[in-house]
């Protein structure tokens, strides 16, 4: 499996949408350790959750 990720992307989680978005921190095999706005830094199983990167349209 290969994530497309890298630290300081931002990315929301669609199954927790209240989230907000986070920036990744780090990517440690399938562990990233995303910082979420809403949440916190949460350390999330790319097996188990699937994150969506968001674009940069500002």
């Amino acid at each position: 499996m290969i994530l497309d990720f890298e630290p300081g992307d931002k990315v929301i989680n669609p199954a927790n949408k209240n989230w907000g978005i986070g920036q990744v921190q780090s990517i440690i095999k399938e562990k990233v350790t995303v910082n979420f706005e809403n949440a916190g830094k949460r350390v999330i199983n790319a097996k188990n959750v699937e994150l969506e990167k968001v674009e940069n349209n500002e």
